[in-house]
């Protein structure tokens, strides 16, 4: 593990680096250390909370090849995997008399963009984050698909530096953190959940969604995606990510059948 562990932050730094080493950033780093005390963890290799709230369009500027990767979205899809499974855990264990379907409604609710997002504006995450001067322009610090993959590659960063123990405190402490309270909120229904719960019961088949276009520069995509359910067309919806614009097409499909 400890030599994985290495060969992942000597590929972050790579990445960081792109071929020739960037400017310090003192301010940046100033923030980063006010970030660790607001969170009360302390990083042993602090290149990792850097590769977390790196966004891609601050690698993709200037010089940098065409085709470039940052590590923000691999610590994206590992946090992502850590926080559903801690969110599990913690839900088997503080309602031991519900049943699994409410769980499960419960735990797409808390892992969703949406409430993510509002957690990571609770932090002010944005602030910390190291993006292009177009995405800044363009509102990154705020836009919820940016401030909802940067929590998870935190999550993913507090992970390899510091374990599952100290990942779960950071959880327990700021993503669940009043939820009962904000995963109540209309804006929150998970309407992907709600349509799959339907589709598995009336026709043992998930929906199938399919990204019909796609439009705008990188910093400023919208996606159209149509949802079938046992084939057939049943909703359209747009957004500015792959996530937003099926949570919308799942939203229109019950709304026409009229399952919300």
């Amino acid at each position: 593990m400890e030599a994985k562990l290495k060969r992942i932050i000597k590929l972050i730094t790579e990445y960081l680096n792109v071929r020739k080493p960037t400017k310090s950033d003192p301010a940046w780093k100033k923030r980063l250390e006010n970030l660790q005390r607001k969170i009360g963890i302390t990083f042993k290799n602090e290149t990792l909370l850097q590769g977390a709230l790196t966004h891609n369009s601050f690698l993709h500027r200037g010089e940098t090849e065409i085709g470039f990767n940052s590590p923000f979205e691999r610590m994206e899809f590992l946090g992502d995997s850590i926080l559903g499974l801690v969110i599990a855990k913690e839900l088997f264990t503080k309602f031991p008399e519900q049943q699994e379907g409410l769980l499960s409604k419960m735990k797409s609710q808390i892992v969703s963009e949406k409430y993510l997002a509002l957690k990571a504006l609770e932090l002010e995450l944005g602030e910390y984050i190291r993006m292009s001067p177009e995405e800044i322009r363009n509102g990154g610090k705020t836009r919820p698909s940016i401030l909802s993959d940067a929590m998870e590659a935190l999550i993913c960063a507090i992970y390899l530096d510091a374990g599952m123990a100290k990942t779960t405190t950071f959880i327990k402490k700021i993503i669940l953190t009043n939820f009962s309270h904000i995963i109540s909120l209309e804006a929150l229904t998970n309407f992907k959940s709600m349509l799959q719960e339907y589709s598995q019961s009336q026709y043992q088949v998930p929906p199938n969604y399919k990204v019909v276009s796609e439009e705008g520069p990188d910093h400023e995509k919208l996606f159209h995606v149509d949802v079938y359910v046992n084939g057939l067309l049943t909703g359209h919806g747009n957004g500015s990510s792959k996530k937003a614009a099926q949570q919308d097409a799942a939203k229109n499909a019950c709304q026409r059948l009229k399952l919300c």
